[in-house]
């Protein structure tokens, strides 16, 4: 087994136990929870333990947390939230999706070496570190911010052996321009997990994906984009196919996020698409495919081991 980076340090593989592989605990922008918080909402970090606890209750034992910097994230409320909760949290360093214009002029070299110090160091002056790399892409493919982003996160990765996670846009393909990139740079791509990858029903390019060597985030349950039902029959098929060991089904839920008086439309993850919030995957998802004949030592597999084989880079 391999010792890991949580926010309230080392913690071994093998005490990950039930994994959310891409959540939220909260999302919104740089400084925001630090300088702004009442635009999360009043009692934020009760209602963080209130969500956590009740994921912990329901079974889940870790939390991968994938709010960067330029998503508010808050490294002492995630700290304190384990600690209050139980729930192991990993945090992740990189960047998400747009590049502010007071950083063109920042080199790949010194990205990596922002990320490297996360890792090894800590985090905004404190010594909680993290434990997993995060680079993005979407609609517009890998745009020339987002590419010195993925090397930095493929350099970074290849200096401290912390594994990668890509926000992809799956109807696109964007992964594959991604990968291209990472194996430029060298990066076993067993190290890396696809993330977002059920936003798409396309069983051609999802095995392509799985055929370089690397992981599928299946985590947007119930999503938006593709329903709920399509995901899992999706889930299903990858299964039956032979990829049990390397799909990894989440939400990319938050347990806070800003709440707008303007906001003209719900939330893709408001609770009334979601009334169980970390835990829609064990109460909906595992008995669709329960019914879909997939046995309790597979949905085992899907939670505990592949998250366990992932970061022991398996």
């Amino acid at each position: 087994m391999t010792t890991i980076n949580s926010v309230l340090g080392p913690l071994d593989t093998a005490n990950l136990g039930f994994t959310l592989m891409h959540e939220h605990i909260i999302v919104s922008s740089t400084g925001i929870p630090q300088n702004y918080p009442e635009l999360l909402g009043d009692e934020l970090m009760e209602r963080i333990i209130q969500g956590l606890t009740i994921a912990k209750e329901g079974g889940v034992d870790t939390i991968v947390d994938t709010s960067t910097m330029d998503l508010g994230r808050d490294v002492t409320v995630l700290a304190e939230a384990s600690r209050r909760t139980g729930v192991n949290i990993i945090a992740c360093t990189g960047w998400y999706l747009d590049i502010p214009r007071f950083l063109y002029t920042v080199s790949v070299n010194q990205f990596a070496r922002l990320f490297i110090r996360e890792i090894e160091e800590g985090i905004a002056g404190t010594d909680i570190k993290a434990g997993i790399i995060k680079s993005s892409s979407d609609m517009g493919g890998v745009t020339r911010g987002q590419e010195a982003i993925l090397r930095a996160a493929a350099r970074a990765h290849l200096k401290t052996s912390v594994p990668i996670m890509l926000h992809s846009y799956p109807a696109g393909q964007v992964g594959r321009q991604q990968l291209a990139i990472l194996k430029e740079e060298g990066v076993d791509l067993r190290r890396v997990k696809v993330d977002h990858s059920n936003d798409t029903t396309d069983m051609e390019y999802l095995t392509w994906l799985l055929e370089q060597g690397c992981y599928l985030g299946l985590d947007r349950y119930p999503g938006w984009l593709v329903s709920s039902e399509a995901r899992t029959r999706t889930m299903k098929a990858l299964i039956d196919a032979g990829y049990i060991d390397r799909l990894l089904p989440s939400h990319d839920w938050s347990l806070a996020s800003i709440e707008g008086e303007n906001s003209p439309v719900r939330r893709p993850d408001s609770e009334e698409r979601n009334p169980y919030g970390y835990l829609y995957i064990k109460n909906v998802v595992f008995p669709q495919l329960r019914e879909m004949g997939v046995s309790e030592e597979m949905l085992d597999r899907l939670c505990v081991v592949g998250p366990r084989n992932f970061f022991d880079g398996l």
